[in-house]
């Protein structure tokens, strides 16, 4: 089988973002980036409230000894979303771990809406999602992972996964999720672990109004694959996916997104542009 490439030629990058608001428009006023991690130019398909912006990593894949860093700061009054312009793919190693660290401090809107990741058999990656948020801020965001490339019936026998999510409100811990998955481990067959589906995802939200009512909104979308489910906890709430389509697992976690946006925000849900080519 063919391996990665070695620890020598391993990318290091980092990305470093700053979101205000100054004459009712959110601006991208800061960006410092190392490597091979670059944003492109604000988009404002809604108007200067909401600023889109696509991150962009040219090399298309993480391989082994990779290393990853994105951080943004969201000052009072910015909003942004943040996306992807298509599927993070963390490749096979031949022995050294791939990394990658996001890291958020927001005091006004922030929604990360991802692509899919891919993690191929053979992966090590580790990944690791960390926001804090400042008072009244609001949080949007998903994940979706996909284990082996399906489409080419490839399944996940080898490798790792370790991933770590939480985030914080003025200090204080909302939600914190730790996952480890081994290549071929009985939890991807188990009942109580994957069920045999290779894909899976968490959609989270946190705003200072989070009520029933928009829980039961929630709840009434299925997805046209797999399962969905949808809970409220203090501070935070979670959907979450299981099945065998990253696309069904998108569809669905869209829908969701287009409840979430205009009962927390008060915007109608503009999809970024890029989702369409």
């Amino acid at each position: 089988m063919r391996l990665a490439e070695p620890l020598v030629s391993s990318w290091k990058a980092s990305l470093a973002l700053d979101f205000s608001f100054a004459d009712q428009k959110t601006i991208l006023s800061r960006k410092i980036h190392d490597g091979p991690l670059v944003v492109q130019k604000p988009l404002y398909p809604e108007g200067g409230g909401v600023c889109h912006a696509i991150i962009v990593h040219p090399p298309g894949g993480i391989a082994g000894g990779d290393e990853l860093s994105l951080t943004a700061r969201m000052e009072k009054g910015a909003s942004a979303l943040l996306t992807t312009p298509g599927a993070a793919k963390w490749y096979r190693s031949a022995g050294p771990w791939a990394k990658q660290s996001v890291a958020f401090d927001v005091e006004g809107t922030l929604e990360w809406l991802p692509q899919e990741t891919i993690v191929f058999d053979g992966a090590l990656a580790h990944s690791e999602y960390d926001v804090n948020l400042v008072d009244g801020a609001g949080l949007i965001g998903w994940d979706i992972v996909c284990l082996g490339r399906t489409g080419s019936g490839e399944r996940f026998a080898h490798g790792k996964l370790r991933t770590s999510m939480q985030v914080r409100r003025d200090g204080k811990l909302l939600w914190l999720e730790r996952g480890r998955i081994d290549g071929g481990s009985r939890l991807l067959e188990s009942p109580a672990g994957l069920g045999g589906e290779p894909v899976f995802g968490t959609l989270y939200a946190s705003f200072a109004h989070c009520d029933k009512k928009i829980l039961a909104a929630m709840r009434e979308p299925s997805p046209i694959a797999g399962r969905g489910a949808v809970t409220l906890l203090p501070g935070i709430l979670l959907a979450r996916y299981i099945g065998d389509s990253s696309e069904a697992a998108r569809r669905y976690f869209t829908a969701l997104w287009r409840i979430l946006r205009p009962a927390l925000t008060g915007r109608q849900a503009i999809e970024p542009r890029i989702w369409r080519t």
